[in-house]
């Protein structure tokens, strides 16, 4: 049933949509310790040198120069680009992106590993392996690994698909499988490829037999994918894309009446199965929203209808492009994207001059009974990105199982990991002090997927360039304020 502008804002008048809603997460500010950000004006004008009795207190340097954590938490490399092996012998390949975690047989522990890597394989000195069984295209560079952390110490590690492209955020199922997303859309014969690009692919990291000749779920659309998170209630994918020139657009897909999901499910559909959808934004007096940036306090609510796209295969025009303005609504960098609270919670990394607003970061919160979004996090752009402190650039997002949010940075200057209480107030975790540049330009890598073990307890996150997975583990604590 379509949501109607006049329906939207009837509602609102009635519920107070507009005034920010009760949730488990509150909205960010740019600083450590600040309160929620109220408009992208004053983001980011609060001290850094207090934490607000959040958080875990200031990050300690490294002497080995790899990760700054606070006092009492320690870190280990996992699996690092170049230096560890496979089980077939390569090196790890490079380029760690989205990660998500699952209880493995015997106590292990298993990641899936997105390895973000485009283009040609000669482009890359450690490209994912092409194993036998496991490619989708030949020419390309990137896929996923799965690592296995046995309760001894020991880790393992094999390739779960190769062959596919800029594999990005992507997103685990209810059913404890992995969906890698190509952030990019090259057709066959672009670029050296032999297939078309841009789609999603399902990795088991429970059961290698299942990820043999990788099959794209073409279903859910060809263009540049970031995330995906199933709503286990509904059945309802909801997907992001990168992309600008228009700016990208976050959809829904519909699975097709009487469809059961499971392992190896997906399989079983037609190019064309089910509706995918682009999101058609109002605000609380019924005004069609064109782009996301325009909310400008956090608690601002948009109502949500769903617009059908017309060639998800994008043969002639890339999916977004096939809107015209007024039909849909758009943001810049959406980014990562995690299940959690009964609804899906959407990052919007970034926005330049190429939206009507400019930011450092957004993410909302979409839920699926009220067909709303909310704004829950605001960040100014940041005025000084090199030096530490403020928080920009919200990427990979994971909900704590000790209140609020994790989120990875992939801004300007120094990266962090950085948590925020359900009331919005934020604190740093970890600093990559890993230098990839020179002493007198320095440059940090971004962090990527940050995802909790099974049981809580260890904090994985990749330092994307060279390629690091690290496990964090200290004084957890739940963040009540």
């Amino acid at each position: 049933m379509s949501l109607t502008r006049r329906d939207f804002a009837r509602r609102s008048a009635i519920t107070g949509a507009g005034v920010a809603l009760a949730g488990s997460v509150g909205a960010l500010a740019s600083a450590p310790g600040a309160l929620a950000s109220t408009d992208t004006e004053s983001a980011g004008e609060e001290s850094a040198d207090a934490y607000g009795g959040v958080g875990y207190g200031p990050l300690v340097p490294d002497p080995e120069g790899i990760l700054a954590l606070p006092a009492g938490f320690t870190y280990r490399i996992i699996t690092y680009s170049g230096r560890t092996t496979l089980e077939s012998g390569e090196f790890t390949p490079s380029n760690h992106d989205g990660t998500a975690t699952f209880d493995g047989p015997r106590g292990t522990t298993l990641l899936v590993n997105n390895h973000e890597l485009k283009g040609p394989r000669a482009n890359w000195k450690y490209p994912v392996p092409l194993i036998q069984g496991l490619v989708y295209d030949p020419a390309a560079s990137g896929g996923c690994t799965v690592v296995e952390v046995r309760p001894d110490g020991h880790v393992a590690e094999w390739v779960g698909i190769a062959g596919t492209s800029t594999n990005c955020a992507g997103g685990r199922t209810p059913w404890d499988t992995w969906l890698t997303c190509e952030e990019n859309s090259d057709k066959a014969g672009v670029n050296g490829m032999t297939k078309d690009h841009g789609y999603v692919f399902e990795v088991d990291p429970l059961d290698r037999r299942a990820n043999r000749d990788p099959k794209p779920l073409k279903f859910f659309g060809r263009y540049d994918h970031e995330a995906v998170v199933i709503d286990p209630k509904r059945g309802h994918a909801y997907l992001t894309e990168d992309a600008a020139g228009p700016n990208g657009l976050f959809y829904r897909w519909t699975p097709p009446k009487g469809f059961e999901y499971g392992r190896g499910k997906f399989r079983t559909l037609a190019d064309d199965a089910g509706i995918l959808q682009a999101p058609k934004c109002y605000d609380s007096g019924g005004k069609f929203v064109d782009d996301l940036s325009r909310a400008t306090k956090t608690g601002t609510v948009y109502g949500v209808d769903w617009v059908d796209v017309p060639d998800r295969d994008a043969r002639t025009t890339p999916v977004r492009k096939q809107f015209t303005d007024g039909q849909v609504t758009r943001a810049r960098k959406l980014e990562g994207m995690w299940w959690g609270d009964g609804g899906a919670y959407i990052v919007s990394s970034y926005a330049r001059e190429e939206s009507p607003v400019q930011h450092d970061g957004q993410v909302w919160f979409y839920d699926p009974m009220r067909r709303t979004l909310t704004l829950k996090v605001l960040l100014g752009v940041n005025p000084d990105p090199s030096a530490d402190g403020a928080f920009d650039g919200p990427d990979n997002i994971t909900v704590s199982p000790y209140g609020g949010l994790v989120i990875a940075e992939d801004g300007e200057g120094v990266q962090h990991l950085f948590g925020a209480t359900d009331s919005g107030r934020t604190y740093p975790i970890a600093r990559n002090e890993l230098n990839i540049g020179t002493e007198e330009e320095p440059e940090y890598s971004e962090f990527t997927g940050v995802t909790f073990s099974p049981d809580g307890r260890t904090l994985y996150a990749n330092i994307q360039t060279p390629g690091i997975m690290l496990a964090i583990t200290g004084p957890w604590k739940r963040q009540n304020r």
